[in-house]
């Protein structure tokens, strides 16, 4: 994948499909609305192309009707989304799939295919702060991403079925939208498949239907933000269970049933987890938490879809409190761009180190120690190339996942907690899930927030540890 600034689609098209996009995106003129097309990327620092300008989503509607047996996906995406300026043409991300059909406000639109960008233009031009709400039939067999770092994310086949994983762009693999995480909305996903079969996605089961043909309706529903890439939809034999943690937060783990007995231990602690982070981190943010378990090496890795954590085989105990903590930061609060990944990541290998410490075991301080002086019989990853480069700058997008975002972050937050001290580091991780709860947040604004809430100057800890080049002294 390419990390430069992608040159523009236009220029790159053959003649033919240069003069269609022309069309597509010429304003209106009959109208009072002089609309301009919408962006077709929002620059991020690592994915330029990802997400599209002009727009806001509000809600994603997504029927999803997919085979086992023959891969293949039958789904109509309805997109409502707030427009941000006259619009004579916008964008969404779809990689693969054969679209059918559009309408924008009810009426037919025209479209256009190029690369991972579907083009629509509205039958009218939408005006500034125009609500829309926007239709897409497609179909065909959803395909793998290949990420930068060589993993692959998107939609991708299980032993006994499939599941949808977009972080940091698969989710287009198998619905068109707005794949950016700075763009956040609400999701209703209906999942149809053939009986027998178990199907989940984030939020609460609104309602599981079969139907006379031998298929099986399960409708989900998301009212809190939730930015693409933790979207899931996940098929296969689950055994599924539900519960409550003691303060009401209702439970549903999916999990294969080879992983059942492995993963009992692990999952068995996701109550008390999910109140130990209440604790520590401020209310949990959602209605609903759990786990999904895929057979073992379906995936490479974890992953925090919002409410429910996918993983590759039967869990830990240290990745179900990893992927749990995400739902405070990454998923409650997510990045504003995928440069702020250690928001995510430092975060997350923070709370496992302030959960062992909180548990008799390894405290923070030693595990900072630990990597510190490369002493693999405290932490058995000490030895890592954790300074290799700043958290807050990755060299490129294939560096975003590597450990000096996880584990030099987590050390620039006990760093702070050496400065400031317990009861005001203790409000601060509070306040930072708390004042920004459901939103996008920058390291910047992480930066200015934790000098103001604390009261005290952090320059130094900024330059050294979360900027500073080489390792830290």
């Amino acid at each position: 994948m390419e990390h430069r600034r992608a040159p523009s689609r236009l220029a790159a098209a053959p003649a033919a499909a240069a003069a269609v996009l022309l069309a597509l995106t010429t304003a209106c003129t009959a109208g009072t609305v002089q609309g301009r097309p919408g962006a077709s990327g929002l620059r991020d620092p690592y994915f330029p192309k990802a997400g599209n300008g002009g727009y806001q989503v509000e809600h994603y509607d997504l029927d999803l009707d997919y085979d086992p047996a023959d891969g293949e996906l039958n789904a109509t995406a309805v997109i409502t989304a707030r427009a941000e300026q006259g619009l004579s043409s916008f964008n969404l991300d779809l990689a693969g799939l054969e679209v059918e059909d559009v309408t924008v406000q009810g009426a037919g639109a025209r479209y256009n295919r190029t690369g991972r960008e579907l083009t629509v233009r509205p039958a009218k031009d939408l005006k500034k702060g125009e609500v829309f709400r926007t239709e897409i039939d497609y179909r065909g067999k959803p395909k793998p991403i290949a990420d930068a770092d060589g993993s692959k994310e998107g939609w991708i086949t299980t032993a006994d079925g499939a599941v949808g994983v977009g972080e940091p762009i698969g989710s287009m693999a198998w619905f068109p939208g707005n794949h950016h995480p700075s763009d956040k909305a609400t999701y209703d996903i209906t999942l149809t498949v053939p009986k027998g079969y178990e199907a989940v996605s984030n939020g609460e089961l609104a309602s599981r239907t079969d139907s006379p043909a031998g298929r099986t309706e399960f409708v989900w529903h998301s009212p809190e933000p939730m930015a693409s890439y933790l979207a899931t939809a996940a098929i296969g034999k689950f055994d599924v269970t539900t519960g409550r943690t003691p303060s009401g937060v209702a439970l549903y783990e999916a999990v294969a049933p080879g992983e059942a007995a492995a993963g009992a231990p692990a999952l068995a602690r996701l109550p008390e987890i999910v109140e130990w982070g209440s604790r520590r981190f401020g209310p949990y943010p959602f209605g609903t938490a759990g786990a999904i378990v895929l057979p073992a090496k379906s995936l490479t890795y974890a992953l925090e879809t919002q409410t429910k954590p996918v993983f590759s085989g039967a869990p830990d105990e240290d990745l179900v409190l990893h992927e749990t903590a995400h739902q405070w930061f990454g998923d409650s609060v997510s990045p504003k761009s995928w440069k702020d990944m250690w928001l995510n990541e430092g975060f997350a290998t923070y709370a496992e180190w302030l959960w062992s410490e909180d548990h008799g075991g390894t405290t923070a301080q030693q595990h900072f120690d630990a990597f510190r002086t490369g002493d693999t019989a405290v932490d058995e990853e000490a030895d890592s190339d954790w300074a290799a480069f700043p958290p807050a700058d990755p060299p490129s997008a294939k560096d975003i996942s590597e450990t000096p975002v996880y584990v030099r972050g987590a050390m620039v937050l006990q760093r702070i907690r050496q400065e400031v001290g317990d009861e005001k580091f203790f409000a601060l991780l509070r306040g930072w899930a708390t004042d920004h709860r459901f939103g996008n947040a920058s390291t910047a604004d992480f930066t200015a927030y934790a000098e103001r809430s604390t009261g005290h100057d952090l320059k130094k800890v900024w330059d050294v540890w979360l900027y500073g080049e080489g390792r830290p002294k």
